[in-house]
């Protein structure tokens, strides 16, 4: 493998499918909390658990889509997006208005 397949279509793609992954991932914990009836803390906790159980399941799932279907996938630069858009959602809880 060369570094070339950073520079190319494939890997381009690649790496918008690993950043997706993450994105996709935080719209069904978001999703999964607003549905969540949070009446009380210990209603919040449970929500909050399953919600990223969810996130969890989204995640391995596409993960597993994309390698088993796209089979010129480039898998330094899936990881490397996924890598950074998850710890840029992490970086993001330091962010003060």
């Amino acid at each position: 493998m060369n570094s070339s397949n950073f520079f190319n279509s494939r890997g381009a793609l690649s790496a918008v499918l690993g950043g997706v992954i993450n994105l996709a991932a935080g719209v069904v914990y978001a999703f999964i909390l607003v549905l969540a009836p949070g009446k009380t803390a210990g209603a919040t906790v449970v929500a909050m658990f399953r919600a990223e159980a969810a996130k969890i399941l989204v995640i391995i799932g596409q993960l597993w889509l994309v390698l088993a279907t796209y089979r010129e996938v480039v898998l330094p630069a899936l990881l490397a997006a996924f890598v950074v858009t998850v710890l840029l959602f992490r970086v993001a809880l330091f962010v003060r208005d």
